[in-house]
């Protein structure tokens, strides 16, 4: 099933010195690119203990190197974590990496479901998929979730500062077109997912971690470098 943008495929070109230039951009926040995976994961696991649901499987879309699949197997304590890209040196590094743990991994193209999974996380994908090609995505991961499962899609919050400078360091998103809150909501909503709830994290840089505590009383708020809109399929 291919429902990611050609254009991705670009990514071939970046996946030997992608971890080096995500890092480079996210230098000035003082954290590293696993932190941010491990917040964005341990959120979601604590969002799905308020549901509850418990995924057995969990699909990443758009997985690149796959930084978030370990964190799958530890935070959400899941039996099966599936990667897809449309980059196959990406996905060689991924296999690499974390094939030990089971998981799978597969070019966009080349994926046929042999059941519907339960969770998909989708990670800064978005704002690289051309706007007129993104209705089409959202509706081809919905007819990849089982009815009742959940789509956890991140996005950076263009109304951070702090956001648009990061990405105005790295390569990879410069050209990017991002999307606020609001819009990623209407675009799920018309592709016939309910959204549960929205939420900001990542408010503060390293240099002020101290304050971090706060962070959950914010969610709400538009000031985290990135947001969460949690969605589900109707069934």
């Amino acid at each position: 099933m291919s429902t990611l943008p050609s254009e991705r495929a670009g990514f071939d070109r970046y996946a030997q010195n992608y971890d080096a230039a995500l890092n480079e951009g996210l230098a000035v926040s003082g954290e590293d690119k696993t932190f941010f995976a491990r917040g964005r994961i341990a959120w979601l696991a604590g969002c799905l203990k308020q549901i509850p649901f418990v995924p057995a499987v969990v699909l990443d879309y758009g997985c690149g190197t796959g930084t978030s699949i370990p964190l799958f197997y530890e935070l959400l304590q899941v039996q099966l974590a599936i990667g897809l890209d449309v980059s196959s040196e990406s996905l060689a590094i991924a296999s690499e990496r974390h094939g030990a743990l089971g998981a799978r991994f597969f070019r966009c193209e080349d994926f046929r479901p042999e059941e519907p999974v339960d969770l998909v996380f989708c990670n800064g994908v978005f704002h690289h998929i051309p706007p007129e090609q993104r209705g089409n995505v959202v509706q081809g991961i919905a007819a990849m979730l089982r009815p009742g499962g959940l789509f956890a899609l991140w996005e950076n919050n263009p109304w951070n500062p702090g956001t648009r400078y990061v990405m105005s360091k790295i390569p990879f998103d410069r050209d990017a077109i991002t999307l606020t809150a609001r819009e990623t909501r209407d675009m799920v909503g018309h592709g016939g997912l309910e959204v549960l709830r929205t939420d900001y994290c990542f408010i503060f840089p390293r240099m002020l971690k101290l304050f971090r505590f706060i962070e959950p009383c914010c969610a709400r708020l538009p000031f985290g470098a990135q947001y969460q809109v949690l969605c589900r399929k109707p069934g």
